[in-house]
């Protein structure tokens, strides 16, 4: 089981190499990339979870992305170890994770919302913000991915946090998915 994560990651990098390829010639592709094996959270953790009954101590995730001016920002997250057959939701976050799940701030929007915390669903959509919400399988493997047609100018997001459902988008809710449950630092 755990070479799965190695031969999805090396079909993931190779597909984004295979756009590198396309877009390198209109404008420079920044690459993201990162890995981690969830943990209860200690100083210098960058894969921290919060909820062990939903996302256990030892399950991993991994995170690919490519943005590029012209193409946008395409990110795509894999999951192992979770529970098996369970919908989750999972975002980019402004800041990186930290001792809760309230550290990694609000979703990072490309266009922020003036009113806080954000449930309009002219900025909380999957347009405007980077949503991977996945179900597992019976494995509890699972990836996702957002492809959004902005880049990332001197804002960034600095985490993928999974939640505890899919991703509401209802006026006066959306762009909420639950509780908090892992966060993994991404350095987009």
């Amino acid at each position: 089981m755990r070479i799965v994560p190695t031969l999805l990651s090396a079909a993931v990098v190779a597909g984004l190499a295979g756009l590198t390829a396309t877009t390198a010639q209109a404008a420079p592709v920044h690459f993201t990339s990162a890995h981690g094996t969830f943990t209860g959270y200690a100083p210098g953790a960058h894969a921290v979870t919060y909820r062990t009954d939903l996302v256990p101590g030892g399950a991993q995730a991994h995170v690919f992305g490519t943005s590029a001016r012209g193409t946008g920002t395409t990110t795509t997250l894999i999951v192992t170890g979770l529970l098996p057959s369970h919908e989750y939701g999972a975002h980019a976050h402004v800041n990186a994770c930290g001792p809760t799940g309230d550290d990694a701030g609000p979703h990072f929007q490309h266009t922020p919302d003036p009113v806080k915390p954000s449930v309009d669903p002219a900025y909380a959509n999957p347009r405007n913000e980077i949503w991977l919400d996945f179900s597992t399988d019976r494995f509890g493997t699972a990836r996702a991915t957002s492809t959004v047609d902005w880049t990332f100018g001197s804002r960034r997001a600095h985490s993928v946090v999974i939640h505890e459902m899919h991703t509401h988008t209802d006026p006066g809710h959306a762009g909420t998915a639950g509780a908090r449950l892992a966060c993994l630092d991404v350095g987009f």
